[in-house]
């Protein structure tokens, strides 16, 4: 069953137990796939819906940092409520031992040896880690390493 089945079931599931907050996440996460489907003119797998659930996600941990902010604790509460349904998505996260061991593949891989190559041992990684790792977090520790 591809992702998008699973969320598709998923919603049908939380309309018939009423769970609103749940089914409120599923359909907002089903509407931004039709959007991007449907201006790209093309049908998402399931990396391109992983993609579209970490964009979410990322958006969602920023919108909580401006309402911690202006104090608005029942929009935050809202906000991280979205995040956790859409964080069920996400594959397991990589231990930082498995992040540091596929860095380390990567830059024997490309051949990398200064920080003038980080952007190949980037796009190594983007393929292998997508989904499984925070990107941001996996850049920083490339850098350490390469620089």
């Amino acid at each position: 069953m591809s992702l998008k089945e699973t969320i598709t079931a998923d919603m049908k599931t939380a309309m018939r137990a009423k769970d609103t907050p749940r089914l409120e996440a599923i359909r907002m996460l089903r509407a931004a796939i039709q959007r991007i489907e449907v201006d790209d003119k093309t049908e998402l797998d399931d990396t391109g819906v992983l993609g579209v659930v970490e964009k979410m996600i990322k958006q969602g941990r920023d919108s909580i940092e401006q309402f911690k902010k202006g104090e608005r604790e029942d929009l935050i509460e809202k906000e991280q409520s979205t995040i956790d349904v859409l964080e069920t998505y996400m594959p397991a996260q990589l231990s930082e031992d498995e992040v540091s061991a596929a860095i380390d593949d990567a830059i024997s891989a490309s051949g990398a040896e200064s920080i003038k190559d980080m952007g190949k041992v980037m796009g190594v990684l983007k393929g292998q880690l997508a989904g499984k790792a925070d990107m941001g977090r996996v850049s920083g520790l490339v850098k350490a390493k390469l620089g």
